[in-house]
């Protein structure tokens, strides 16, 4: 196992956490985003009004995405599997 083949498992790791996480937090960010501005516009400031739309969207997003991040996951899962008769000898 060189370190070449370390670095590239490593990056394939990070890209696949990296696209996995946006997927989830981009849109948690927009809705928080939408709300901080209806909050200054009118001028509400409870702290709870920010938490729930950033929880069913990331709910949404989970139930939505799920399926592909699952097949991302495994997809990753089986390469790194599969690589290791190569990385052994």
């Amino acid at each position: 196992m060189t370190p070449d083949s370390v670095l590239d498992i490593g990056q394939s790791a990070l890209e696949a956490t990296t696209v996995l996480g946006a997927v989830i937090l981009i849109p948690a960010l927009l809705v928080g985003l939408v709300v901080a501005m209806f909050q200054a516009a009118t001028q509400i400031n409870e702290m709870t009004l920010t938490f729930i739309p950033k929880l069913i969207i990331v709910v949404v997003v989970l139930m939505a995405a799920g399926p592909w991040m699952l097949r991302v996951i495994m997809n990753f899962t089986i390469t790194l599997f599969e690589s290791i008769p190569e990385l052994i000898g």
